[in-house]
């Protein structure tokens, strides 16, 4: 059986996001509950911090937050389970009310499960639940799902990344996780999909990959148990504050706003359905000023 699935619809926990009504990208509000983080060096790492962080982005729109307890920056060191539970847990239940979809960023299986308990609406997992027990740990869940493409760990990725093709690559790495997933039970509605930006890919895989974002919302003849389908998902883009921007503009983190708007409105353009980021107001004015001349 041949067909063509549109996946517009994208089912997240409490939340379905239709993103033929949406009429700008998603936007992801990242909050950091760690003391290392690469960009804002653990300031939310404090619940009350924390808190009102969130409430300032929920204020100014944000569709989605995404609760970090480790640090996943280049040669960043792992952080204990327990550790990374006394950092979200707290915070996921807090803002379970707060009207928007929440998302934990782990890879840990035990994490997805107590995070799922604690009611997340998605997990977003740089590993794409290659690792043991992710893939049963959100089986059962109807909470959307994001797989991230990375090249090595996050201790090691950044030490010399190399590419044939590397839109080519990273397109097949996310096709083959997408097959393994949903012939393994998981609704093709759940999944969305994250390319990696700065996850062991240089400055020039970083900006080859923005210009041809395009082409990884579309893959040909995924095999299904049931059919030969061309199946396309929602893809995120994360590229704010990260350093193929510092690398452009010789901006440390803290001065790269404006890049990482100028990403984020380049990405939109070329079809990303969620955009994460850490300044959420300034992200989403820009957005609403590109969808208008859009319009």
């Amino acid at each position: 059986m041949g067909g063509h699935n549109k996946s517009e619809v994208w089912q997240c926990g409490r939340f379905v996001f239709d993103f033929n009504k949406i009429k700008t990208p998603l936007v992801m509000g990242i909050l950091n509950a760690t003391p290392d983080s690469f960009s804002d060096g653990g300031r939310f790492s404090v619940r009350d911090h924390a808190l009102r962080h969130a409430e300032a982005m929920i204020s100014s729109g944000v569709g989605i937050i995404d609760i970090g307890g480790e640090s996943t920056r280049p040669g960043a060191k792992p952080v204990g389970l327990q550790e990374e539970l006394d950092r979200v847990l707290p915070l996921i239940e807090a803002l379970h009310g707060c009207g928007v979809a929440l998302s934990i960023d782990t890879y840990k299986a035990q994490t997805m499960l107590a995070a799922l308990e604690a009611g997340v609406d998605c997990v977003n997992d740089i590993w794409a639940f290659r690792l043991e027990g992710s893939v049963s740990a959100i089986r059962e869940s109807n909470c959307g799902i994001i797989l991230m493409h990375m090249q090595c760990d996050p201790l090691t990725m950044q030490f010399s990344p190399e590419y044939e093709n590397v839109v080519a690559e990273v397109k097949l790495f996310l096709q083959e996780r997408c097959n393994y997933l949903i012939s393994n039970g998981v609704n093709l509605n759940r999944i969305a999909i994250d390319p990696g930006f700065g996850f062991g890919k240089n400055l020039r895989h970083n900006l080859e990959m923005l210009n041809r974002f395009s082409e990884f919302s579309e893959f040909s003849e995924i095999t299904t148990l049931d059919s030969k389908q061309t199946l396309r998902f929602p893809v995120l883009a994360g590229l704010s504050r990260k350093s193929m921007l510092g690398k452009i503009t010789g901006r440390e983190v803290d001065g790269r706003l404006a890049s990482s708007i100028a990403a984020a409105i380049l990405a939109a353009d070329r079809g990303a359905s969620i955009i994460r980021v850490h300044d959420v107001s300034e992200t989403m004015d820009a957005l609403k000023v590109w969808k208008a001349v859009q319009s």
